[in-house]
């Protein structure tokens, strides 16, 4: 079944208003979530009556208010029409199937035709359409929704058992009691947590550490790991203390630890990065030597050494695991430049490591960094450069190839100002 499915639109009823009945999932959804909600009702229309269902999100996104019963009949084209007119699929066939409706709307959505009245003026609008052209995909194809029973039970045929993945994911978020009753969930987000899964269980092998790094969901993954040689080879301030602000994996960590430095303080704001940080430290034997600090940016006290590895791309991340990636307004990176003076030691270094991407796709330019490190009362005592490894680094065809083909990744090795220290 895929593109040739032979068939007819199964149903055309679009959800309903809630019934009085429907008032037990509001309440349960508001329990849970709270008032960062990221869970609230799904509702809609099915053999005649109004039913509804804990919807789960992990952006935030709120449950589709148009919504019809979906089954092995329906066709690519139908399934992508109704998508980008924004009504739901709640599937009711084979699950295997359903993954392949997926992946036929995925080609449709490359194969759409792009309006290009003019190519863009510069690389930030390049950029800015480039994420909007995501975003849409994201949406159309986050329509297919799958319904999961108590206990975290798909009911159809040929379908995973995703109990443990989903357990993963939801662990100490207010989603937590997610299983204890039925609730939907789209398949490309249920794919996201299967796969998530897969990574957390076989890691991710790290050169520059020889070992495995296991990334949860919603951590940002190693995958890139030239940064990581810059972090290996520049010669260490002091062997006796480090601070790794933004730890996440805990991959910084874990080489400062195995470079020999004797005690390393790791800090994260996200409970999940700081549980898969000490998972990490745990397997590779390097828990004793590493503090785990739950901190927005910096510890009490001050290093001799303090490294920071920021979201490189000034921009709004439009998903959990984007934080990694997107820093709106620059806001983690400004932080650390503002407080480092304050968590040096004498004669200590900061490391920076950032890419120049976000200067290439015009997004902030080197004067604006080099000013915030000046106003910092900071200055440059060195920098080592590496070039990315990554694929979309040689990919001609990629909406954003000019910038990343000329992307450099630096770790700048910052110091108090001797005007500072004098002022």
């Amino acid at each position: 079944m895929h593109a040739g499915l032979a068939g007819t639109v199964a149903g055309t009823r679009h959800t309903a208003p809630a019934a009085a009945g429907d008032a037990g999932c509001e309440e349960m959804a508001r329990t849970a979530a709270g008032s960062a909600a990221r869970s609230s009702c799904l509702t809609w229309t099915e053999d005649g009556a109004v039913r509804s269902a804990r919807w789960r999100s992990e952006s935030g996104q709120a449950p589709p208010k148009r919504v019809v019963v979906a089954d092995d009949t329906m066709t690519a084209d139908a399934a992508w029409r109704l998508a980008c007119e924004g009504t739901a699929l709640l599937w009711r066939g084979d699950y295997h199937n359903a993954r392949q409706l997926l992946q036929a709307m995925g080609r449709r959505a490359a194969a759409r035709p792009r309006k290009r009245a003019r190519e863009p003026a510069a690389a930030a609008e390049a950029f800015h359409l480039h994420r909007m052209a995501q975003a849409q995909r994201a949406r159309a194809l986050g329509m297919l929704l799958i319904p999961v029973e108590s206990a975290t039970r798909i009911p159809f045929r040929r379908a995973p058992d995703v109990a443990e993945a989903v357990a993963e994911a939801i662990a100490g978020t207010p989603d937590a009691d997610l299983p204890a009753a039925p609730f939907v969930i789209s398949l490309r987000e249920l794919l996201g947590l299967i796969g998530a899964h897969e990574w957390r269980r076989k890691g991710v092998w790290v050169p520059a550490l020889e070992a495995h790094i296991h990334p949860w969901y919603g951590v940002f993954s190693p995958l890139r790991g030239e940064y990581l040689d810059l972090v290996a080879r520049v010669p260490l301030p002091s062997p006796r203390l480090a601070f790794d602000i933004g730890t996440g994996s805990g991959v910084i960590a874990a080489l400062l630890a195995r470079r020999g430095v004797a005690r390393v303080v790791a800090t994260d704001q996200d409970a999940r990065a700081l549980g898969c940080a000490r998972e990490n430290l745990d397997r590779l034997g390097l828990a004793g030597g590493v503090e785990l600090v739950h901190a927005d940016l910096f510890p009490p006290g001050r290093a001799p050494l303090v490294v920071c590895n920021p979201p490189w791309v000034p921009a709004r991340p439009g998903a959990a695991i984007e934080h990694a990636v997107y820093d709106p307004d620059s806001r983690m990176l400004r932080g650390f430049l503002a407080g480092l003076a304050a968590h040096l030691e004498a004669d200590g270094e900061g490391w920076l490591i950032l890419s120049d991407l976000a200067e290439h796709l015009g997004l902030r330019t080197r004067a604006e960094l080099l000013g915030w490190i000046e106003a910092a009362g900071l200055e440059v005592a060195g920098r080592e450069d590496i070039r990315p490894r990554h694929r979309k680094a040689a990919d001609a065809g990629d909406a954003l190839h000019a910038a990343r083909a000329a992307e450099v990744t630096s770790l700048w090795r910052l110091a108090v100002s001797p005007r500072a220290t004098s002022a």
